[in-house]
């Protein structure tokens, strides 16, 4: 695999030169069951269109998050990828047919490894900085929040609704999906309150968006207006 980060000292020489902020970068939180995958997947090639049409001419890459781009930030960052991506990836490795007995009611991540935490943030935060980014979950929200070029994005619903579509998607019982969907949401809250040391808020975000009523396409709409009248991508050619 290329590696993404070829060639980034050269990259930051030129955009202090050229008195570039860090970013531009795109943070989408998610409470359990409202997904942001389609979401970010779709504002990664429509942006990439963008920089290919714009004036400048600038064909930069948007990409989204994943634990490929994880792996290689870990290795340019000079961390060990293994250990970083374990807490990367704990928020996609809930067991929903033994939820129970597989995590502690308290916490999903071991706080002890501060080494860990501090891994995940210096990741995290140099994506963002890098820009072009769209980072889902990991408490990125908080941890890139002084990043002046960012759109930070929330995606929320009612507990019902989101027990019934773990239901659905899930084919398990009523029981089954509120216990899931509720101690996803309190490990995440658990993680991102242990960074901030305090509780998340919803001042935390630019825009928050009701998933229960409002279709994937709209909200890429309503965010990709948002980031052209903030400035934060290149005008494309008419």
């Amino acid at each position: 695999m290329t590696n993404l980060f070829n060639g980034y000292a050269e990259k930051e020489a030129r955009k202090q030169k050229v008195g570039r902020f860090p970013g531009p970068v795109i943070l989408i939180s998610r409470e359990c069951g409202c997904s942001a995958r389609r979401i970010a997947t779709k504002l990664s090639k429509i942006l990439t269109g963008y920089s290919y049409l714009s004036e400048t001419k600038t064909e930069v890459e948007w990409k989204w998050v994943s634990k490929e781009i994880i792996e290689e930030a870990a290795m340019e960052l000079e961390m060990d990828p293994a250990r970083v991506k374990q807490l990367f990836m704990s928020e996609d490795r809930f067991d929903i047919h033994d939820v129970v007995s597989s995590f502690s009611p308290e916490k999903i991540y071991d706080f002890n490894d501060e080494h860990v935490i501090e891994s995940v943030r210096k990741v995290i935060y140099w994506l963002a900085e890098k820009g072009n980014y769209i980072i889902v979950g990991r408490a990125a929200c908080i941890i890139a929040r002084d990043i002046p070029r960012k759109l930070s994005v929330k995606l929320q619903a009612p507990l019902e609704w989101r027990v019934n579509r773990i239901m659905q998607v899930n084919n398990i019982s009523h029981a089954e999906a509120y216990e899931y969907v509720t101690t996803v949401d309190r490990q995440r809250n658990l993680f991102i309150e242990h960074l901030a040391g305090r509780k998340p808020d919803n001042y935390d975000f630019d825009l928050i968006f009701n998933y229960s009523t409002i279709l994937d396409d709209h909200i890429v709409d309503a965010i990709l207006n948002v980031i052209r009248n903030k400035r934060l991508v290149e005008e494309e050619q008419e």
